[in-house]
């Protein structure tokens, strides 16, 4: 019975804890959700809820789509540099939603849990553009089942008001600087992450913390 139970964990057939918190870290249901929502006590993932302000998504907005994508590159690439103070960063993941629960949402995983142990401990003190940063360890891991797999090629048909994560890519150039960027700073420091927090890190063009 235990193996069973171990292998339904956080699946449709799980009766008792949440699918979709387990798989995204996030659900419609808040705390009303009629099933548990385990929280994490460690994990390579954090999640900064409604961190990015999407303009797009302001009615008195009135950026054509490049300010828009320019907008976010710069959000993205200050994002990025100050997480790589804390360690390693494999993949950071910010959401296009437009419902409650996963507007805004970035997430960040990192090679190792420490490193997302003190990302999370140290933001949660923190402050970006005038807004108190909330951050929480996160079950996510794997960010292929979290993603719509609808979102590319014809679309996914709920749009913004999917419950899977749409993902809000930086442009070509900016992911390609950043990634090399990246892998030429962690080669210079043997790639020991449990060093990086003392080290510098690649600075973004502008800075909000």
């Amino acid at each position: 019975m235990a193996n069973f139970l171990a292998s339904i964990f956080g699946t449709e057939l799980d009766k008792v804890n949440c699918s979709f918190y387990f798989k995204i870290g996030a659900c419609r249901h808040g705390d009303r959700c009629s099933r548990k929502h385990v929280k994490p006590s460690y994990s390579q993932t954090i999640l900064m809820p409604n961190l990015y302000q999407n303009p797009a998504y302001d009615p008195k907005n009135r950026m054509n789509a490049s300010q828009l994508q320019n907008h976010f590159d710069a959000f993205y690439e200050d994002i990025w540099c100050e997480l790589c103070k804390y360690g390693e960063l494999e993949e950071l993941v910010v959401c296009d939603n437009n419902n409650d629960h996963l507007i805004g949402n970035v997430y960040a995983r990192f090679k190792y849990e420490d490193s997302a142990q003190v990302a999370a401990d140290t933001l949660n003190s923190r402050w970006y553009a005038a807004r108190p940063i909330y951050c929480e360890l996160s079950p996510v891991t794997d960010f292929r089942e979290a993603c719509c797999r609808l979102n590319s090629g014809e679309g996914c048909v709920r749009g913004g008001f999917c419950n899977f994560i749409h993902r809000k890519n930086p442009s070509e150039e900016l992911d390609r600087e950043l990634t090399l960027s990246t892998k030429k700073w962690l080669k210079s420091r043997g790639r020991d992450e449990r060093s990086a927090s003392r080290s510098p890190t690649p600075e973004p063009t502008r800075r909000r913390f």
